[in-house]
Formats: C-alpha cells, sequence, structure tokens
C-alpha cells in the first residue's frame, strides 16, 4: 500500500470517540442469567458477587481535533501514549491498578476504597503537571467514589457509566473533576481548591473541578511500567520510535507500511435494555450482547474476515474485502431482528492498524473504525445500515440512498439503507 500521507484521511475528533475499555463479554455471567428466573433480586444476588467499592479514575484526551487534522494516525498514537504512561505510573504509585484495555485515548483506574482521597487528588494534579510539561495534548480527568461491579477487566453499572460520561462529554483538557462522594471523603481544613462545575445537572450528582491543591511527594512514580496497551509489543515499541525520533523523514513511512493495511470495518452498535432497576438493565445488556456476539460469529464467513471485539453495546468485525462485509452487514441486521435486537451498522473501508494484544485479545484503529463510529453512533437511526463513500460501489441498486450530514464540525457523503 501507499504510506499514509501525514495529513491522512481524517476528519476532526477522529481520535476522540467514546470507547469502553472493558475486554470483553463476562460470558460466564450470562449464562448463569439466562438459566436463571431474570428477576430484580436474580440480579443482585448475582452482581453481589462482583461488586467492588473504590474510586473510578477516567481519562480521556483533548486537543487531539487540531493535530489529527495534519497528522497521521501513528503519530496521533504515539502522542497519546505518554499521558497514558504518566497516569499510570502516578496511579499505580499509590496503589491504584489499570482496568480494561486502554483502546484509543481512554484509560481508567481503580482505586480501592481504603486510599486517601488527598493521596489520589494529590497525584491526579501531579499528572497533569507533568502532561502539560512533557506532552503535547492534554487530558481531561474524572473521579468518582462508588460500587462498581468488575467483570471481564472492566467496570460496569450506573457509577462507572456515568464517571465515564462525565469524563469523554463534559470536561475539558487539563481539568480534574471529582464527585461529591470523592469530596466528602477529604478531611475537614484540607489543602485543596475546589469550585462546583457549572452546568446541567449530571447523574453523579454535584461535580467539584480541582483547582489546586499539594502535589505527590515522596514517590518516584515508574513511567517504564507499562499500562495495559491496545497493541503488541512490536509495535509499541515502534510507537516510542516514532514519539522519541519525530523529525526522522523516513521513520513514518516505513512504520506505516509496516503496521497499516486496507481493509474493511463493520461497526455495529445494538440498542439499550430498558429495566426497572440498574442491575436489571446490566444483566439484560450483557445478554443482548452475548446474543449480538452468537449472531455474528455464526454469520461471519469462514476466510477472510474475524470478529475484533465485542464490548458494551459494540461489535467491531474486520473483512480483507468490501463487497462480503457489507453482505455481512445486511444479514447481522436480520439476523438480530429475529432475536429482537434493533441494531445500527457502519461499513467503512481504508488503512487501518489492528494487531493482537499483550493480553491476547485483539484491538483496531484507524479512520475507517472512527468514520463507522459516526455513521452509526452519531447520525444513525436504530435499524439502518451506513455506508461510507468510499463503498459507493457496494450499495446495489435502490437499498441505498446518499445522504450528507454535519458531524464533528465537518460534512460528510455516505449512504442510508
Amino acid at each position: 500500500m501507499t504510506p499514509e500521507s501525514p495529513t491522512g484521511r481524517h476528519a476532526p475528533g477522529d481520535f476522540d470517540i467514546a470507547r469502553d475499555v472493558a475486554g470483553g463479554l463476562p460470558l460466564a455471567l450470562v449464562e448463569q442469567w439466562r438459566r436463571g428466573g431474570q428477576t430484580a433480586a436474580d440480579a443482585r444476588r448475582l452482581l453481589s458477587r462482583y461488586a467492588i467499592d473504590g474510586y473510578s479514575v477516567v481519562s480521556d484526551s483533548a486537543g487531539l481535533t487540531k493535530l489529527s487534522e495534519r497528522l497521521a494516525l501513528l503519530e496521533v498514537l504515539a502522542l497519546i501514549d505518554r499521558p497514558k504512561r504518566i497516569l499510570h505510573a502516578y496511579g499505580r504509585a499509590i496503589g491504584g491498578r489499570a482496568i480494561g484495555v486502554w483502546a484509543a485515548d481512554n484509560a481508567q483506574l481503580f482505586h480501592p476504597a481504603a486510599t486517601r482521597a488527598p493521596a489520589l487528588l494529590s497525584a491526579l494534579l501531579s499528572v497533569q503537571d507533568e502532561i502539560e510539561r512533557h506532552c503535547r495534548i492534554r487530558i481531561a480527568i474524572g473521579v468518582h467514589h462508588g460500587i462498581f461491579s468488575e467483570l471481564s477487566g472492566g467496570l460496569y453499572g450506573a457509577d462507572a457509566e456515568g464517571i465515564e460520561d462525565l469524563a469523554e462529554n463534559h470536561l475539558d483538557g487539563g481539568e480534574i473533576a471529582v464527585t461529591q462522594p470523592v469530596v466528602d471523603r477529604l478531611p475537614a481544613g484540607h489543602a485543596f481548591t475546589l469550585r462546583r462545575k457549572d452546568g446541567p445537572p449530571h447523574p453523579l450528582g454535584a461535580v467539584h473541578q480541582v483547582l489546586d491543591g499539594p502535589r505527590l511527594e515522596d514517590v518516584r512514580p515508574d513511567e517504564d511500567e507499562r499500562y495495559p496497551i491496545p497493541y503488541s509489543p512490536d509495535l509499541h515499541a515502534d510507537l516510542l520510535r516514532l514519539e522519541r525520533s519525530p523529525a526522522d523523514p523516513e521513520l513514518l513511512p516505513r512504520l506505516t507500511a509496516r503496521h497499516l493495511h486496507d481493509r474493511t470495518v463493520v461497526l455495529v452498535e445494538r440498542g439499550a435494555a430498558p429495566a426497572e432497576t440498574p442491575d436489571l438493565a446490566l444483566l439484560r445488556g450483557l445478554a443482548l450482547s452475548a446474543a449480538m456476539k452468537e449472531t455474528g460469529l455464526r454469520l461471519l464467513p469462514p476466510s477472510g474476515a474475524a470478529e475484533i471485539k465485542v464490548a458494551g453495546p459494540l461489535a467491531i468485525y474486520l473483512f480483507d474485502e468490501p463487497a462480503p462485509a457489507v453482505h455481512f452487514a445486511l444479514r447481522l441486521r436480520a439476523g438480530l431482528a429475529e432475536r429482537e435486537i434493533v441494531c445500527r451498522i457502519g461499513v467503512d473501508t481504508g488503512p487501518v492498524l489492528t494487531a493482537k494484544t499483550p493480553g491476547g485479545g485483539r484491538d483496531i484503529a484507524g479512520a475507517p473504525v472512527n468514520l463507522a463510529s459516526k455513521m452509526a453512533q452519531d447520525i444513525g437511526r436504530p435499524g439502518h445500515v451506513y455506508l461510507s463513500a468510499a463503498l459507493r460501489e457496494q450499495t446495489g441498486l435502490g437499498r441505498f440512498v446518499p445522504v450528507e450530514r454535519a458531524v464533528s464540525g465537518v460534512r460528510i457523503s455516505f449512504f442510508e439503507g
């Protein structure tokens, strides 16, 4: 393939999308749920085995919109690597642990309830100081103390979803925001400067900005200790090389040719599962995701295609060629409808990066993933399939109609069917 140009085929916001860090589905729990009575009491009993009490720290990058307009995919991935290393180093230094796989620009740490709130806030202020000194992008950090369900390496439940939404959708780069339960754990007369955050009410309640306070002292974070990277060790080593030698004119084309390949991406988002309680909503949603996974694997061609992941309401599949991908998307929509699962699907083709993660899973990055997400999640209507303009020849005769919409400040043309 031709090496990706420095400007790439990226739209603003390509690398600033919501993405679940959970690595997969807790299928054993889903089977227990399916075999049980599926009542609110059953949900509460099953999830009580996985409940953990503590702090969820979620970060999301800012400043990628402008950078992604003129940088190639590998350059962006190299840029978002060091902030994650810094966050991981300071979090681990005070007893936190990484949650899930830190895909794209998202990261998450869990700190047990015994963690002192002042130590946590001091560590995060130090994180932001280090990122400001050494990185070209900024991150927003949200912190909530609550009860979470830890399943398959990810945190689930209303509290987990709430803090992820806060960090991804309501905070600016360089900001640290904490919920009221975190503030309540600070001692009287603490040395932190807090300010109530303005804006509409959030499901987690009052939110406070941490403006200043003591930094972490007498701790030497180990930035070389690896966070849960979403790439193979070889790819991560190449990203570190790119970070350290950005002026080498031959390095980026060589790494692009090595790691990026033209593929077609099918991204699926299923509908939600209404329920009377959060526990019921969680288990019903997991059961729907398991059904989506089963249907996708049944319909997936025996060669030239692979499931990348099914996590939360999302599923991502990768195809060698566009035509089988479009055919699969249409069959999957029909197969899910037979199981009374409504979905919306986006399909795009182009250079992507995909690799096995150190934990044995797979992950993917690239403009086709992001455009498929925008078509399906940001614009798409339930029950529809969306094909990018690059798939014009795969639209069939009359099944799809051309559409043009604005998303993330850019107008895109695609097909709806």
